[in-house]
């Protein structure tokens, strides 16, 4: 079996996994809502920011990680956020896992 067939095997049950079509749905629900879509914006970049800094330095920046758990608070009282949000981690916590077991798969050459 060639590797190229497996990996998109793989990637057509992704996509028929729970976890991809409640994200989906979740993005959708998000996408019909321009005001909650803007929020939703204005979080992820402030995330984007915080990690950035957190990466280049070493350290937390107080006032950014602030402002994004301030959003993260706001957005989570909201109902369709909050699935959002929670679609979003179950989904990527199912590619991490994959990641994982490819990562630990070739780990030996990688070394």
């Amino acid at each position: 079996m060639n590797v190229y067939d497996t990996a998109n095997r793989l990637a057509s049950e992704l996509k028929q996994s729970e976890e991809y079509a409640n994200y989906k749905k979740a993005k959708e629900m998000i996408a019909s809502n321009p005001e909650l879509k803007k929020k939703i914006g204005d979080f992820e970049i402030a995330r984007y920011e915080a990690q950035i800094i957190q990466m280049q330095t070493g350290k937390e920046d107080k006032e950014k990680t602030d402002k994004m758990k301030e959003l993260y608070a706001e957005l989570i009282q909201i109902e369709d956020a909050k699935k959002y949000f929670d679609a979003e981690m179950k989904f990527n916590i199912v590619l991490a896992d994959v990641n994982k077991i490819i990562g630990e798969a070739v780990r030996d050459v990688m070394q």
